[in-house]
């Protein structure tokens, strides 16, 4: 009986053992971050301990949807904490957490508001009202919570600790309205009670005279919080402000101009009446008149901020403009005279102080008080101060101020010539490089007389390239009073070209020459006539007088033969320099812009006439600098279509393919300098519009099907034909979305065959593929580029090295030898990070350097300016070597995602790359020059 029992449960169990157990089902959740904070604070035994938890934590991102239950740990622990150090840490994290993107913090305001009402320590208590002012901002639409913390503020604003009352102005700067009041006070008088309504603005502005200065700063700033947010100030508070211009600390003072600033805007034809007077003011002039007595704050970062304010107060009178340049000051209402005057009277009168007797040199005038306004005391000479002030950052504010003044008002820039041209004997370097810039901005207003050139002209010694370059700009667009000064200004020049010979380029400038008059005459220029004149000043001064013949069309009847071949040879050497002259009755700007017109339709004739015309276009780019961008990229696209046609004609179409191994190389040489052409014609150029590029483009695919069917006619190519098919379909494709709104323009082009084929392509072999891709290439016709209205052509010209010297630089081997760099770039987009330079070695080892962001420098619009330092280091050579220098342009081209369709011949080759999905590379920007160095062996 029990080995029955015994046999019976062991044929169960066996079954059971059968039977497939159920799997079980696994939830991944994701760790709670507010348990872990809990289990970290629960852990901790000391202030300390908690603290370095909090810490920890406040390092961890948390997502939105755990903020609020970590805000509720945070909140359950802050009640429990009695040290303000963890509570003060807090507080802070609640301010952060409710900066979390995605999470909506009105479901924490009753917490937080909660906290204050216990909360006895006053930084943890400013913290907390710092965290209800984040959450404020979180929640611009929620009236009900605005209102609530509005009301939060206003009750603490009562607070003993200056840090409270900062957080509750901030509130009210950030937060509050001016259509809803905040609160009712109760006004108790002797027999009855009024009650009043209270604004923000009136809340704000009682605390202007609170007795922390800290405290003063705030609620200025809060009011100008309330400016920036679209809120009208009332002109109530002009005179508070004006008081704190007096205060005795900087930031309120600071504060303070700014607020008078904001109100003269607001209300400039507003009157005020003048203290401890029966005369009244416009209010703009008045705070004109403050603003200027800040300039001789003691405080630099005030003088600073009033001058810069100053130069945006374009509705002051021209009556108290002009004050500010008055040197006749007033000190304890004595009119006292300048060092000038003083020195000139003495100078008469054969007299001078002996110091024997005390002040014997003092002011006599005396002044009648009652006649003294209290504006002409504060603006007088309120920009004579600025520009002599001790401090630079002071002076260039007054000369930015006196430029931003001086273009709206032309009287003004006369009297404050003078002042300007002083400055550019300023000791610091970038004050005279201000001035200048200032000088050239307002160019349009004045006229310079002699003496004032000779001030100018003498800073064509600095040394300083930035300087000179600047005054070269400034000399361009500057008026002289007599036609000595142009003789003056060229003697000068030329004297400039022959201590700086690098400066030629900026001297020669086609802008400079425009300061020449109309009224010059061949016979007042002596060096025209002169009998062995130097190049390099003949040269120059021609070109100055053809410019200046441009703006008088009766100088040209005066120019003699040999002045007419001279400017041939110009025009055709220097054509960026000399202008278009009407010597005959079409202008020749005129003759070439119809040729321009006119070249493109060429492209479409037989190859002889495209070999022609792109021989024109590049002699065109040449001679007409306004059309070089143009005719430059009408030729390079030409260039395409010539060599896209030669290998198209080519024998290896109708030849075996043993046979045709030399016109393969040929061929797939000129597809490879199709794409490099293609490239330069996306990245080189600069307005272009969409048609044009995808013209480009169309002519890229051309030359990578030319690619593709090279490498399928070779037997290494067999094995690679698959991802390339791929990836050119993809191409297509990319195209078909990039330019969709663009293939109207291409019909019966290679592009729109290929789309139309496009189901076909998909579902065909490769070998296929490749045939139906050589039909189309020789059966589609070329586009026709429509000319854009305006194309820069992006350049270089290293000025620096010539290239010219034999004098090896000579260095240890193994070490380096700096090399300075000095180029201009045209037309350059974001050079910073585009521009290269490049060295090349003899041995063929090639270096790319990053030139620093601080290199470039922005001369005039469209133009920069590269000065760097490349460091060259080789081993030891036998004798001296030519390095080669050059500036390349560097591109990246990211083509969009590749479809997510197949062919079907690639379904098992997933381990192939998709798509070329960065294209990078770089350009040649400008023409090599090539450097000798010597690196010599180590002495032992």
């Amino acid at each position: 009986m029990a080995a029955h029992l015994k046999k019976r449960v062991y044929e169960e169990f066996s079954k059971v053992s059968q039977v497939p157990a159920a799997a079980k089902k696994l939830r991944l959740t994701k760790p709670s971050k507010s348990a872990a904070l809990h289990i970290d604070l629960c852990k901790a035994t000391s202030p300390t301990d908690a603290l370095q938890y909090l810490l920890h934590f406040a390092r961890k991102p948390v997502e939105a949807e755990s903020v609020e239950g970590v805000v509720r740990i945070l909140l359950e622990h802050y009640y429990k904490e009695s040290d303000n150090s963890v509570r003060l840490k807090i507080a802070s994290l609640l301010g952060l957490l409710s900066k979390t993107q995605g999470f909506a913090p009105d479901c924490i305001v009753d917490d937080a508001i909660n906290t204050l009402n216990n909360e006895k320590s006053h930084q943890v208590l400013a913290q907390l009202l710092g965290t209800l002012l984040i959450i404020g901002t979180q929640l611009p639409d929620k009236i009900a919570v605005i209102q609530r913390l509005i009301d939060v503020a206003c009750k603490h604003l009562s607070s003993t600790y200056f840090g409270v009352r900062n957080k509750c102005l901030q509130l009210l700067g950030c937060l509050g309205t001016v259509d809803k009041p905040l609160s009712k006070e109760t006004d108790a008088g002797p027999g009855a009670q009024t009650s009043h309504v209270r604004d923000v603005q009136s809340v704000i502005s009682d605390y202007f005279q609170d007795q922390d200065p800290r405290v003063r700063t705030a609620a200025i700033k809060a009011m100008l919080q309330l400016h920036e947010r679209g809120m009208k100030i009332q002109q109530t508070i002009y005179n508070q402000a004006c008081k704190l211009l007096s205060d005795d600390y900087e930031q309120v003072r600071s504060a303070a101009v700014q607020m008078v600033w904001v109100l003269s805007q607001l209300y400039p034809e507003s009157i005020v009446p003048i203290p401890s007077s029966n005369e009244e003011i416009r209010l703009v002039d008045d705070s004109f008149g403050k603003i200027c007595h800040m300039v001789s704050d003691g405080s630099w970062v005030v003088r600073v901020q009033a001058a810069k304010l100053l130069g945006s107060m374009h509705q002051v009178s021209p009556h108290f403009l002009e004050q500010t340049l008055d040197k006749k000051l007033m000190s304890d209402l004595r009119r006292k005279r300048t060092a000038h005057e003083r020195a000139k009277e003495l100078y008469a009168s054969g007299e001078f102080s002996s110091g024997r007797r005390w002040a014997d040199d003092a002011p006599k005038e005396k002044v009648d008080t009652s006649g003294v306004n209290l504006i002409d005391s504060g603006a007088c000479g309120a920009f004579v101060h600025g520009l002599e002030d001790e401090m630079y950052e002071v002076r260039i504010s007054a000369v930015e101020a006196l430029c931003s003044l001086a273009q709206s008002s032309p009287s003004f820039a006369e009297k404050c010539l003078d002042f300007l041209v002083d400055m550019f004997n300023d000791e610091i370097e970038e004050v005279r490089l201000q001035s200048i810039h200032v000088l050239r901005q307002i160019s349009t207003h004045i006229t310079l007389r002699e003496d004032q050139l000779d001030t100018v002209l003498a800073v064509l010694e600095d040394s300083s390239r930035d300087i000179r370059e600047a005054l070269h700009e400034l000399l361009c667009y500057t008026n002289v009073s007599t036609k000595d000064c142009i003789q003056l200004a060229l003697l000068e020049l030329l004297k400039n070209l022959t201590k700086y010979p690098t400066d030629r380029n900026s001297v020669w400038n086609p802008i400079l020459i425009c300061f020449c008059p109309p009224s010059i005459q061949m016979s007042e220029v002596p060096w025209c006539s002169a009998p062995n004149p130097g190049a390099a000043d003949y040269i120059a001064v021609l070109v100055l007088v053809f410019n200046a013949a441009k703006s008088c069309p009766t100088m040209p009847a005066l120019f003699s033969d040999h002045t007419f071949r001279h400017y041939a040879y110009l025009r055709d050497s220097l054509s960026h320099l000399v202008p278009h002259l009407r010597v005959r009755n079409l202008p020749a700007y005129l003759i070439s812009k119809m040729f321009l017109e006119q070249s493109l339709n060429k492209m479409f004739a037989k190859m002889i006439l495209i070999c022609v015309t792109y021989r024109d276009l590049l002699r065109l780019g040449e001679l007409q600098t306004e059309l070089a961008g143009s005719a430059d990229f009408c030729a390079t696209y030409l260039h395409c279509q010539l060599l896209l046609t030669k290998a198209l004609q080519e024998k290896l179409w109708t030849m075996a393919v043993p046979l045709c191994l030399k016109q393969n190389a040929k061929v797939s040489t000129a597809a490879r300098q199709i794409l490099d052409e293609t490239y330069k014609l996306e990245f080189l150029y600069s307005g272009l519009e969409t048609q044009q590029i995808a013209t480009i483009h169309n002519v890229r695919l051309q030359a990578k099907a030319l690619q593709l069917i090279l490498m399928a006619r070779s037997k290494r190519g067999v094995d690679r034909v698959l991802g390339v098919c791929e990836k050119f379909l993809q191409d297509v494709e990319s195209f078909q979305r990039l330019f969709m709104t663009e293939l109207p323009h291409f019909q019966d082009s290679f592009v729109e065959k290929l789309l139309e084929l496009m189901p076909r392509l998909t579902a065909c072999k490769p070998l296929d593929l490749v045939k139906i891709l050589q039909t189309t290439l020789r059966q589609s016709r070329f586009i026709h580029l429509k000319l854009p209205e305006q194309i820069h052509r992006a350049s270089a010209t290293i000025i620096e090295p010539t290239g010219e010297s034999d004098n090896p630089l000579k260095f240890t081997s193994g070490l380096v030898v700096a090399l300075d760099i000095d180029a201009t770039l045209e037309h350059v987009q974001d050079p910073q990070t585009t521009v290269k330079v490049q060295v090349l070695y003899p041995d063929g080892q090639s270096h790319i350097i990053h030139p620093k962001p601080g290199d470039f420098r922005t001369p005039g619009p469209g133009r920069v300016r590269l000065i760097t330092q490349v460091y060259l280091s080789h081993s030891a050579w036998t004798e001296a070597c030519q390095v080669e220098v050059r500036l390349l342009l560097a591109y990246s081209s990211s083509s969009s995602k590749p479809s997510a369709s197949k062919p079907v011949w690639n379904e098992s080759l997933d381990g192939l790359p998709t798509s070329e999905s960065c294209i990078e590379g770089t350009i040649h920007l400008s023409k090599p020059v090539n450097v000798f160095i010597m690196p010599k062996p180590a002495r032992r």
